[in-house]
Parts: structure tokens; C-alpha cells; sequence
């Protein structure tokens, strides 16, 4: 075991792209570990982690070997066959080998594998110093970087993300003789571009925090969210309200800066006659701001600013940002107010003239499809059949409003506030914006009936107009998200507990396409949108057995396939599953081997053994009793009562041959083993487990 000492590797470079940079910082991390590893030398890394700020890349490990181990080597030559002539003196095959090994061919080895004896080339040497071994090694981690367009500076014929202008590696306390993009390894590291322009002298790597600490660097971007965190939640408290603080925005914020410091801003309270997503959209994608809100969850006009620098007039900051921010408001205000004037309803006007799809025609032709969509289903999940046809007529509308044009993000949300203002009932507005629900992965669904009416609809029709106009997806392609749209679809009938005939529905779908001379596969729509719940399922911590077992009797109800899974995994617990499950599959197995036809009906008078008159009795007392069960879709207590069966079945397998010679019995017993599966199998396809 060599001695360990800490290893620093820093580079400096110009700022680095914001949403790439942990990427980076990860991956220049592993590659610095991974390239050690494969070198033999022995690591301590204890809590590391990457260290970076958007002018460097750093790998502060506790502990690396000074030293690799010995490195033994074992290269096999040829067979004592071919090695040896008669007389044993060595073939020019043997001496060739002993050449290439540098040694006299009587010094080397012998060994023995299945096909015989043969020379073998043993060698031990002493390992490398890490020094020596570390430029390959971060050469190494640099060129399995993911940098698609590595950039060029000056005349020269490296690349990197950002030039690069310092590099710090250092093995203990002392620095390692390395030279990359043109410069030399050294111990001087760089203070804050503005509060500490100047080099920052490292005598040992376990310094290294707290030396760019002294010089206003945070290196460690846990720290630097910490401190975001803290600073932005105490101005906002400053501002009597609560920051919204989002992890995107957060990401980013932590990656622009390297010593943070918050900024308490304001704009004008008229602004706040704007759907506040418009604002906070700005705020926050625009600008990276933190936006400030009361305790309803309302925005205010105080927003905070995260700068990268103590400024001794902080007044002035704000003025900076607030100046900012006020031109993208006032767009928003005039647009907003622009809007209001044309009103919802006239906004629609213009969906004629704008194609969805050359074979699906026009936006105006999708919304008539998504209202007699919607006017079937509302009645089937008790909603308002009018109040769900008035939601779909209005729903695509705010597409035409300035709004959403600068805002593409905003609809649905500004066609909830142009309902609203144009006197449209609460029930209609909300729909209006949940119909996009859920908007992206871990999303929730609408909430409101009509809003569900609406986000099964639109996405029924998109789904069916896809797969007709032949855009189904593709590998990584799907220009129209049908994937996400499955999901959603799928999400919002389970998670409703609605009771859809999803088969039904998509034909419906597919009729409403026949004007436009396409038409999509109903059974195909129907197994792409089974799929998609596969790993909706998974994410829930369901086998892929249990999705199975209940996919093979393609229920035609959503909601049913989820109930019929949860009973498959309450009957998964139960210690006669296994055996069940079995079974099942060895009854299923003889079924569809049957030579004869199997009879509709058991007859008591063919049952000559105690195991078959057993099984016949318990198989009838357990379809009793699981009848009402089965009709009100209670899967659970179906199978738990099932459950009850084993020991006859275990005894009739153990006692009975099913396959007798007199056909009338065979028959029987085959009728009574598939009046049990019949009844396992109206649950699921329990083989599959």
C-alpha cells in the first residue's frame, strides 16, 4: 500500500455554458477517478464530489497513491508442440516469443490450460509514480468529455468548451510537471474576476476551498446554492412575502455566479393587471430572477436578483435589474391589454386559416373533432355535456392572442384569463388551461371534471389524427409527442378512476377523421397506448409481470387494467401464489394441448377420484362466492377467494390423470380445469407470473 495525498487538478477557464457546466463537472471528475482506477492507483475519496464555478473545473481528492502497485503481466506463448522441435531445442516460434519478451528462452515458464502445455512470460515491475502517470490520465478525462463542438483559440490545434488560461495540478504539496493546452501545470489559481483580480497562491491541495473562499470564489456549487438559497428566502422575508424558487432556476442561478449575492428589486404594481405567468415566465426564463410572492401564492411587485459581486451600492443594482425587466413587462401589459380588446371568442376566427396538419386540416377542424369528442364523454363521467362543448369551442382560441404568441408557453393559461374577463363561467376557464394537463413528466392531471373531459378529449383526437396522417413515432422521433400525449391520456382516465370503453373512444375518434379521407388502426392506437403504461407501471414499482398478466386481457377500461394490477400484486403477496400461479400455467399448457373438445359443463357423474370430486366442489363453491366480486370489478377478494383452492388443486395434480384413456372422463376433467382457469383468467393471465 503506497502513501496517499491529496490531488488537486484545476482548470481555469473563460465562463463555461450554464446548463452544461455540472455535466462537464461531473464528467471531468469521473474521467479523473476512473482513469486512476484503471491504473491501479489506490484512491481515498471520502464525501468528493465536483467542484466548479463557471470560470473552472476542479477535482479536490482526499487521498491518491503516490505510487502504483507492482505490475504483473502474463503473456502466453506457443504450445510445447510447436515451441519444441524433436530433439527439445526451441522453433523459431519459441524463440520469436523470447525475443519479444527479452529474455533467454530457457528463463521463461510453463503452464498448463485444457488444450496442453505451453510457455508462458511471467514478469514483475515496480509501478509508476502517479506523477508520471497523471497527464495521461487527465488527457484522458478531457477527451471523453461530452463536448460536441469543442472550441479553437488563438492559432492553435487544441480545443476545449471555453479557452483555457491556467491550470493547477497538484499532488501533495507538490505540483506535478504537466502540460496541457499550451500551459504549465503550476500551484496559482485565479480570485473572482472582479473582487479578487489577482492570483491565488495554493500550498496544498486540502486548501484549496478555503484559499478561492478567501478571494470571494464559492467552488463547491453546493455552497453556492446554500447561500442562494439562504440570501433569496431572507429578502424575500425582507419583502414580507415568500420567493418562488424553482429547481431549473435555481440550476441556473448556481452556474452564472461564483459569489452570489442577493438584490432585492420592484416594478410598477400596474404590471400586476398581467397573468402572472407571463411575469413570472419572464422573471424566470428570461432573466433568472427569483419572483416574490404573498401568502395566497399571489405575485407581488418585489422580485429578487442574484448578482456576482458585493457591491458597495446595491441601490444601484437593483435599478439595473428593475431596468431590465421593465421593457419585457410593458410588452407583456400590451399584449395582455391588446387581447382583451379583441376578446376569446373572436380570437377564433383565425383558426381557419391556420393548418394543424396538411391531411388533418385546419386548427379549426381539430376543435370541432375535440367538441364531439368532448360532448360524448362528458355525460359518461358526469360533467355538463354544454359547459364540456363550450370549453372545446373556446380551448385553442388564445393560439391567435399576442400573448401566447410571445409567451408560447402561456396557453391555455392566457385563454383562462381571457375566458374569465369575457364573462365565461369558472368551470369553462379552468378547463380551458387543464386541458394541457399534465403539461410534462410528473406533471399532475386536470383537476376539475370538465377539465378532464377536455385533456381526454384533445388528446384522443391527436392521438388518432397522428397515427392516421401517418406520423407514428419513430425511434427517438416524435414530432407530434404522441408518446407524452398516450401517457397523458392514459394518466387522466386511471388517475380519474374513470370507467371509458378506451376502444370505443378511439373509434369515435377515428370516425371523426373519415371527412378528411384518413383513417388510424383502433387496435393499434390501443396497444401504443397500453405500452406507454408500461413504464407508468414500472415507475410505480410494478413486476413487468404483473403489467403482463393483466395487459393479455387488454381490458377495455383503463381504470379496470389498474385495478385488475393492484389485485395482481395484493395476490402476488399471498403465500399460495406461487404454487397458484403455476398451476395456472400447467392447466393452461394441458388445455392447449387437448386432442379432443372439451366439454361446456362438468358432469358430477364422470368424477371417479376424492382429489377431481374435491376440486369439482371447491372450483363450484369458489365461482359462487366470487361471482358478485367479479361483477362489481373487486379483484382482490376474487383472488383471495381463489386462493382457498390450492390444496385441491395440489392434491388433483398429485392424485388424478387428467389425460385417462376413457375420452367421456378426459373430457371431464379437462372441463373442470378450465372452468378454474376461466375463472383465474377473468383477473389476468396469471401464467405470467
Amino acid at each position: 500500500m503506497s502513501q496517499l495525498s491529496p490531488l488537486l487538478i484545476e482548470l481555469g477557464t473563460e465562463e463555461l455554458p450554464v446548463k452544461a457546466l455540472p455535466g462537464l463537472a461531473q464528467a471531468f471528475f469521473d474521467g479523473i477517478v476512473d482513469g486512476l482506477r484503471k491504473r491501479g492507483v489506490e484512491l481515498e475519496l471520502g464525501d468528493a464530489r465536483p467542484l466548479s464555478t463557471p470560470r473552472r473545473l476542479a477535482v479536490l481528492l482526499p487521498g491518491v497513491g503516490m505510487q502504483q502497485p507492482e505490475q504483473r503481466s502474463e503473456v502466453l506463448g506457443p504450445y510445447l508442440n510447436i515451441a519444441l522441435d524433436a530433439d527439445g531445442q526451441p522453433t523459431r516460434a519459441l524463440q520469436g516469443f523470447a525475443a519479444k519478451a527479452g529474455i533467454d528462452w530457457t528463463a521463461l515458464e510453463k503452464t498448463s490450460d485444457g488444450k496442453g502445455e505451453r510457455f508462458v512470460h511471467r514478469a514483475v515491475k515496480p509501478g509508476a509514480r502517479t506523477a508520471e502517470l497523471l497527464p495521461d490520465v487527465l488527457r484522458e478525462a478531457i477527451a471523453a468529455m461530452p463536448i460536441p463542438k469543442p472550441m479553437r483559440w488563438g492559432d492553435h490545434p487544441w480545443g476545449f468548451a471555453r479557452p483555457v488560461h491556467w491550470l493547477v495540478l497538484l499532488h501533495g504539496s507538490e505540483v506535478v510537471d504537466a502540460e496541457l493546452f499550451g500551459l504549465k501545470a503550476d500551484r496559482m489559481s485565479r480570485g473572482h474576476r472582479f473582487l479578487h483580480d489577482k492570483t491565488v497562491w495554493l500550498t496544498q491541495p486540502q486548501d484549496y476551498v478555503e484559499s478561492l473562499r478567501s478571494a470571494f470564489v464559492l467552488v463547491d456549487p453546493r455552497l453556492r446554492r446554500e447561500r442562494i438559497v439562504a440570501e433569496v428566502q431572507a429578502a424575500a422575508a425582507q419583502a414580507g412575502g415568500q420567493a418562488r424558487i424553482t429547481d431549473d432556476n435555481l440550476e441556473q442561478v448556481v452556474n452564472l455566479v461564483e459569489w452570489p449575492s442577493a438584490v432585492l428589486c420592484s416594478f410598477e404594481r400596474a404590471f400586476l393587471a398581467v397573468p402572472q405567468e407571463a411575469l413570472i415566465e419572464t422573471m424566470e426564463i428570461n432573466q433568472k430572477f427569483f419572483p416574490v410572492l404573498d401568502s395566497a401564492g399571489k405575485l407581488t411587485e418585489k422580485f429578487i436578483g442574484i448578482a456576482n459581486i458585493e457591491s458597495r451600492d446595491v441601490a444601484e443594482v437593483a435599478k439595473g435589474y428593475e431596468r431590465v425587466i421593465r421593457p419585457r413587462f410593458a410588452d407583456a401589459k400590451f399584449f395582455f391589454d391588446e387581447d382583451l380588446k379583441q376578446g376569446l371568442e373572436s380570437m377564433g376566427e383565425g383558426l381557419r386559416t391556420v393548418t394543424y396538419q396538411a391531411k388533418l386540416g385546419s386548427v379549426a377542424d381539430k376543435v370541432a373533432r375535440v367538441v364531439a369528442l368532448a360532448e360524448v364523454i362528458a355525460p359518461q363521467v358526469g360533467a355538463d355535456p354544454a359547459l364540456a362543448r363550450r370549453a372545446a369551442l373556446l380551448a385553442k382560441n388564445d393560439l391567435q392572442s399576442r400573448m401566447v404568441n410571445e409567451f408560447p408557453e402561456l396557453q391555455g393559461i392566457a385563454g383562462r384569463h381571457y375566458a374569465l374577463t369575457g364573462g365565461e363561467s369558472p368551470e369553462v376557464a379552468l378547463a380551458i388551461d387543464e386541458a394541457y394537463q399534465p403539461r410534462f413528466g410528473g406533471d399532475d392531471i386536470a383537476l376539475s371534471p370538465l377539465g378532464k373531459v377536455l385533456a381526454i378529449a384533445e388528446r384522443l383526437d391527436t392521438l388518432a389524427g397522428g397515427f392516421a396522417a401517418g406520423l407514428k413515432p419513430t425511434g427517438n422521433k416524435d414530432p407530434f409527442a404522441l408518446r407524452r400525449n398516450a401517457l397523458g391520456l392514459a394518466r387522466t382516465i386511471i388517475e380519474s378512476g374513470f370507467e371509458l370503453d378506451l376502444r370505443a373512444l378511439l373509434a369515435q375518434a377515428n370516425t371523426a377523421l373519415a371527412a378528411r379521407g384518413v383513417q388510424a388502426e383502433v387496435a393499434e392506437l390501443y396497444d401504443f397506448i397500453l405500452e406507454r403504461l408500461r413504464g407508468y407501471y414500472a415507475d410505480k414499482g410494478v413486476p413487468a409481470s404483473h403489467f403482463n398478466a393483466v395487459a393479455e386481457l387488454k381490458p377495455a377500461s383503463l381504470y379496470d387494467f389498474d385495478r385488475r394490477a393492484d389485485a395482481i400484486g395484493t395476490f402476488a403477496s399471498l403465500p399460495e401464489a406461487p404454487a397458484l400461479a403455476a398451476a395456472n400455467k400447467r392447466i393452461g399448457n394441458i388445455l392447449r394441448k387437448a386432442d379432443i373438445d372439451i366439454p361446456g359443463q362438468v358432469d358430477p357423474a364422470l368424477l371417479q377420484e376424492d382429489a377431481e370430486r374435491a376440486l369439482a366442489e371447491a372450483v363450484a363453491a369458489a365461482i359462487d362466492d366470487t361471482g358478485a366480486s367479479l361483477q362489481q370489478k373487486d379483484y382482490v377478494s376474487v383472488l383471495e377467494r381463489l386462493a382457498r383452492v390450492r390444496p385441491q388443486v395440489d392434491a388433483f395434480f398429485d392424485q388424478v390423470m387428467v389425460n385417462a384413456d376413457d375420452l367421456a372422463v378426459r373430457g371431464n376433467r379437462l372441463a373442470l380445469l378450465k372452468r378454474l382457469a376461466d375463472r383465474f383468467d377473468a383477473v389476468a393471465s396469471l401464467a405470467q407470473l
